[in-house]
């Protein structure tokens, strides 16, 4: 088939490795007919579990790659010391466009520096920041930067803004998507030097949405469909949300077996509940892409399953389609221009 979207997977990356990423290749191939998955990993292990599934043969290949980077290693070591691991073999593949995307649950350092040291980094963008999308009461919103960059710049964060704009924009399909700024209260003087600097830039922005702050109990809401942050706050965010997820759906699961009446209810309210706690599930949503770069890197959490391998290699169609890396690098590229003119 003509047009098919290639999409590099570590297959030995992550807690469930190899056969979650197999299973989760195995869906999209049967989901997607423009797709095609290249599984990065040991090949003996990796064809050990594909000999169990079916799947269009055509549409999975296996690349060899003997090396496997373990999450506790120090990532720039690594990434230098294991050239056929499969996270530096998936990448160079990008980085050499016999792959269009690389889609990993490995260990994020060696995913961010191998990201920008392999891949690199689209010209003109300073940070190459992690976007995860997470649920809210009106659909997603995207979490921009939620683990890259920890140290950033107003100016790191500006290009955040636009990213994610474009993103949300032509990826998801949100049509003007407001953008806020992570902060302690709505007032523009208030917050920590950075989001002080980083606020008027927003604003005179005329190619964002900026809608302003936005605190943190406003973002299950969704009271911003980007939320502008740097890694640390973003992080603590993103960690808070899936505990706090977690945890209340285990008080609720006990509440409902806490009783007959309420086993009774629960037997009611089931598919309705059921449905409404599949919109909270945030691995329906794919991976974290790592915007900014060359070609397109997708972190899964570490814990992911086949539905978020499946999701996130999915998720990797849309972004190659609508060529958000060329609008990234065109928009900056305006940007750049703009500001020499001024």
């Amino acid at each position: 088939m003509e047009n098919l979207i290639r999409v590099a997977v570590d297959a030995m990356g992550g807690d469930y490795a190899p056969a979650e990423a197999v299973k989760g290749a195995v869906a999209a191939v049967k989901e997607k007919e423009n797709v095609e998955v290249l599984l990065v990993g040991k090949q003996e292990v990796i064809e050990k579990e594909l000999s169990v599934c079916s799947y269009p043969k055509e549409r999975i290949r296996v690349v060899n790659a003997s090396q496997v980077i373990e999450t506790g290693e120090p990532p720039v070591a690594a990434i230098r010391g294991k050239k056929d691991s499969s996270i530096v073999v998936g990448m160079k593949m990008v980085k050499q466009q016999e792959a269009d995307a690389f889609v990993s649950a490995g260990s994020s350092g060696a995913i961010l520096v191998g990201g920008t040291t392999i891949v690199g980094r689209i010209r003109g963008v300073e940070r190459a920041p992690l976007a995860p999308l997470i649920p809210t009461k009106k659909g997603v919103s995207l979490l921009i930067d939620c683990g890259a960059n920890v140290d950033a710049r107003a100016s790191h964060l500006v290009q955040f803004a636009k990213m994610g704009s474009i993103y949300m924009e032509h990826v998801v399909g949100v049509k003007k998507p407001r953008v806020g700024i992570v902060n302690i209260g709505v007032e523009e003087e208030k917050g920590n030097a950075l989001v002080k600097e980083t606020y008027p830039l927003l604003r005179e922005c005329k190619d964002i949405n900026f809608i302003g702050s936005i605190e943190a109990r406003e973002i299950p809401a969704g009271a911003a469909d980007v939320i502008v942050t740097e890694a640390f706050v973003g992080n603590v965010i993103l960690k808070l949300y899936e505990g706090l997820g977690a945890t209340l759906l285990s008080k609720v699961k006990e509440g409902l077996m806490s009783s007959l009446r309420s086993k009774i209810g629960a037997l009611l309210i089931k598919p309705a509940l059921k449905a409404t706690l599949k919109s909270f599930d945030a691995s329906q949503y794919g991976g974290a892409p790592l915007l900014g770069l060359r070609g397109l890197v997708v972190k899964c959490h570490g814990n992911s399953r086949e539905t978020e391998f499946k999701n996130s290699i999915i998720q990797c169609i849309s972004f190659k389609e609508q060529g958000i890396n060329e609008k990234i690098g065109e928009n900056l590229k305006v940007s750049n221009e703009e500001k020499k003119e001024g």
